[in-house]
């Protein structure tokens, strides 16, 4: 078993790199890294980028890339997920950034593992002088959600290999996982139709959502799920589709900080942990087609004009 320090960034593809770059910049307040060979990196305050962006004909997912803890390096990586029978090939980093070593989790869903490297600079962003963000700029991508179609196999591989820690269970059907004392950095729950669901960036306050979701409606984009407060990792949450890359943003903040020692907690599978404040997401929030998005934006179901199926 390995041991993962944070993650480092999510990779997802995209019809036009420079056209997705200006767009997650515009409508999210990421600031542009680079640009090179059909890859765009994007960044929030706190990280050399936390959004990659990879040309290619199918949008959707491509991988989710975490940082190994400080002095690991990616051979002694490389050995032990060997001894695991966890075959591994090295990748080059996008844009002259570091290399990684990359797998795939037993969904198929790419992950790569890089090496922790100290940044320069230490401070947070507030201490430093030179800001140029937008009001609401994000801190940072903080964790993945996954749908997946075996979530005992999908949680034991991230436990028993990647060294994750399990936070809770919702049911028996989602399960929340961390590697720090941040509640999770990775989810899973079982559907029909396995999918990445979302990436989720961290705001400082509720006031930074209520600014983002302003700026988002005046961009014509839409709040799928919120706001809400999930009361299973407390977090207050608001959910955005992105249509061209086929998945979700929550932006959140207030996430539970797990003690020392911590337990994983069995919730019930029942509104009241989904959000405190009592309502479920629609069912077109599990649905990535095209007729999942009209309805929603147009909203057709609000409107009594159309029955979505599970």
């Amino acid at each position: 078993m390995i041991r993962i320090r944070r993650l480092h960034h999510v990779a997802l593809r995209t019809r036009d790199a420079a056209v997705a770059s200006e767009r997650w910049a515009r409508l999210h307040a990421l600031t542009p890294a680079a640009l090179a060979g059909g890859t765009a990196l994007l960044r929030c305050t706190d990280e050399d980028y936390g959004l990659e962006l990879i040309e290619g004909d199918e949008p959707g997912h491509d991988h989710t890339a975490y940082e190994l803890e400080g002095g690991l390096t990616l051979e002694a990586a490389e050995r032990g997920l060997r001894d695991l029978g966890v075959p591994t090939t090295r990748v080059d980093g996008p844009c002259g950034r570091a290399g990684a070593l990359a797998l795939r989790d037993p969904e198929g869903n790419g992950v790569h593992l890089l090496e922790h490297i100290e940044p320069a600079d230490r401070r947070p962003y507030e201490a430093k002088e030179l800001g140029t963000a937008p009001a609401h700029h994000p801190r940072r991508v903080q964790h993945v959600n996954f749908l997946v179609a075996d979530i005992r196999a999908w949680v034991d591989f991230h436990t028993d290999v990647l060294g994750f820690g399990v936070s809770d269970w919702i049911g028996d059907g989602a399960c929340w996982l961390h590697v720090d004392a941040d509640h999770h950095v990775l989810a899973g729950m079982v559907k029909p139709r396995p999918h990445f669901h979302h990436l989720a960036l961290e705001l400082h306050d509720f006031a930074a959502m209520r600014v983002a979701l302003d700026h988002l409606g005046q961009h014509g984009r839409w709040v799928t799920w919120g706001p809400g407060r999930h009361t299973m990792a407390r977090n207050l949450f608001s959910y955005v589709r992105m249509c061209e890359e086929e998945c979700f943003v929550e932006l959140f903040c207030d996430m539970e900080i797990l003690r020392p020692g911590h337990q994983p907690r069995q919730w019930p599978d029942d509104v009241r942990s989904s959000n405190a404040w009592g309502t479920l997401p629609p069912r077109t929030y599990f649905r990535f087609d095209a007729e999942a998005v009209r309805i929603e934006r147009e909203q057709l179901v609000n409107l009594g004009l159309e029955f979505v199926s599970a």
